[in-house]
């Protein structure tokens, strides 16, 4: 793992055309009273069976693979990557974290889900009709665990996957150069792949966050940034 970085939301983080942050708020927030939590009763999806990622924290393998523990998700930190946080300039909260690969910026984010699954197909839908509005040039293609999204948006290119798991889903999109974009895909999908999501229990309506939570080591660094000792 490579030094932690910082960064707020604004010029870097946007000029992907959103790259990390597309979507998360316009295509990921609930939308009204018919996307609450399923009942007890309804069938359990069936999009992972744990025997190979990403993983339901249920079916974690004992791999020895470094993974960086975000809390909802553990995710695999390449050797010779940075880790950057992004805050949020209002509350002081975290939006995302960040992997910056060669191959460009990589995020990975899970959300509540419902048992019977299916929710990235509509989410991706949704996310290629945003994109198209803000004037990128999409394609849609089949990947590993289905619909993958491919954009590209001035001189950046952007590929992103889903993945359905029990009553979660994982998003991951990387964010890089155009002369990056035949690397970037395989990049993002070991990054992926090698992901933990550790759901909970807690009743949450779907297309909720799950929610972040920074390791000691990352914490540590940016309170001293804030401080001036950094």
């Amino acid at each position: 793992m490579g030094i932690f970085g910082r960064k707020r939301r604004q010029a870097a983080g946007d000029e992907a055309g959103a790259g990390a942050d597309i979507g998360d708020e316009p295509v990921m927030a609930a939308s009204g009273a018919g996307e609450a939590e399923d009942v007890e009763g309804d069938p359990p999806a069936d999009r992972v069976d744990g025997a190979s990622g990403p993983y339901d924290e249920a079916d974690a393998p004992d791999d020895g693979l470094p993974r960086m523990d975000l809390g909802s998700v553990r995710v695999p930190v390449p050797d010779g990557s940075q880790v950057q946080v992004e805050m949020d300039q209002q509350g002081g909260n975290v939006r995302a974290v960040h992997i910056v690969v060669p191959q460009g910026q990589v995020t990975v984010s899970a959300y509540a889900a419902p048992r019977s699954g299916g929710q990235w197909r509509s989410v991706s839908d949704e996310l290629a009709e945003q994109l198209r509005g803000d004037g990128a040039k999409v394609s849609l293609g089949r990947g590993e665990w289905g619909m993958e999204l491919s954009a590209v948006i001035g001189e950046m290119a952007l590929r992103f996957v889903g993945v359905d798991g029990p009553r979660w889903m994982l998003r991951g999109v990387i964010a890089g150069p155009q002369t990056q974009a035949a690397e970037a895909p395989e990049v993002l999908r070991d990054i992926v792949r090698g992901t933990i999501v550790a759901r909970g229990d807690a009743p949450m309506p779907v297309r909720t966050p799950l929610p972040v939570r920074l390791p000691e080591q990352v914490a540590q660094h940016i309170a001293a940034q804030q401080s001036g000792q950094g």
